[in-house]
């Protein structure tokens, strides 16, 4: 049975997408109000389980609740933010009415628009064009519209990736305050040093889950220095 603190339960939850097998009966479950990592190479199914989780994914069997409601249900849906890979933005608004576009479907004011515009560093650039911006904050206005939302569970696929090291510490810091105020947060990479500053891990690999835990309790379970060594160390374990 899931725990009452569990934000999100998967239970043996099976994808095939183009004909492939992409997860194999694949179960955990996500602590409410923590930063959870989901770490993995590229092909290892990080998105897939990401598109399950919202619900936009086709499941061939199992399930996923979130918040205890069926992943994708109308009600799962107003609680969930999702910032996906690619930028999902309108290239033809400026950044301040991308972010206010999405902040009058949730009920956000123009107070919180503002406050997210902030909190991505694109105060400046509020005005301009998105189909004028660059990659990294393209990026930055797709997460700005996610967090408009004021979610209880915020989902983010590679966020930091193309940004510079003083916002990735602005955006991780910001990640942890949300989820110390109750947020679940669950942040996909495949930057083993980002894990560092999650407090808790599912590791991924060809569809399966490899382990999960702290980022502490596997380097001492692995007794590796580092996550990378721990990550190595569990897949010829495996093997």
């Amino acid at each position: 049975m899931p725990a009452a603190t569990d934000a999100v339960v998967i239970d043996r939850l099976t994808v095939d997408r183009g004909g492939e097998r992409v997860l194999d009966d694949l179960s955990c479950a996500v602590t409410g109000g923590r930063v959870t990592g989901l770490l993995g190479p590229s092909g290892s199914g990080k998105t897939t389980l990401i598109r399950a989780i919202v619900g936009t994914q086709r499941l061939r069997s199992g399930s996923v609740h979130v918040l205890g409601m069926p992943a994708g249900s109308a009600e799962a849906r107003r609680r969930v933010a999702y910032m996906t890979q690619a930028a999902s933005v309108y290239r033809d608004l400026s950044v301040r009415e991308n972010v206010r576009y999405f902040g009058v479907l949730v009920g956000a004011g123009d107070a919180q628009v503002r406050d997210v515009l902030e909190q991505v560093g694109l105060t400046g650039w509020a005005s301009a064009l998105a189909g004028n911006l660059s990659g990294g904050q393209l990026s930055r206005v797709s997460l700005a519209c996610a967090l408009v939302a004021s979610p209880d569970v915020l989902v983010l696929d590679e966020p930091t990736v193309g940004q510079d090291p003083v916002l990735r510490e602005e955006l991780w810091s910001d990640f942890r305050s949300r989820a110390a105020s109750g947020t679940t947060v669950l942040v996909s990479s495949h930057v083993m040093d980002e894990a560092e500053r999650c407090d808790e891990l599912i590791l991924l690999r060809g569809g399966r889950i490899l382990d999960q835990d702290t980022p502490q309790q596997l380097r001492e379970r692995t007794g590796t220095a580092n996550l990378d060594e721990a990550f190595l160390r569990l897949i010829r374990e495996e093997e």
